[in-house]
Formats: C-alpha cells, structure tokens, sequence
C-alpha cells in the first residue's frame, strides 16, 4: 500500500459535499439517540452537534487521505 503524489480521484467540492452530507445524517441520529438517554432536548442538541463538528473534521481528514491512496483500484 503506497502513497501516491497524483490528483485526487475526486474534486474537492464533491469530498466536501459528501461529507456534509453524510455528517448530516449522523447529527440526526446522534441527538435522536442523546434524546433517548438524557430525555432532554437541548441537551441532546448539544451532544448531537458538538460530537459531530469533531467527527466531521475528523471524516474530511480520512477521505482525502485515502483517496491518495492507491491500494485496491
């Protein structure tokens, strides 16, 4: 498995798009299941979007790591 220097499968604005996207979703998954457990709204919201502005850097760091890699195409 080797890191290559050449262009990104995919343009930025779709890697970002993709993850926008996809964070979305696990904001809303997140505070339905915070909800569950602490049974208060703002509280849940809190957990939701805070947990996920650190998973979304986190996402858009791994994708665009991987996709310089080019093991498996």
């Amino acid at each position: 498995m080797g890191f290559s220097r050449r262009q990104p499968h995919q343009d930025l604005s779709r890697a970002v798009a993709k993850t926008l996207g996809y964070r979305l979703l696990m904001v809303c998954i997140t505070v339905a299941v915070a909800f569950l457990v602490v049974g208060d709204v703002g509280q849940a919201l809190s957990i939701g979007l805070v947990a996920n502005l650190v998973k979304t850097g986190t996402y858009f760091g791994y994708e665009r790591l991987w996709d310089r890699v080019d093991w498996g195409l």
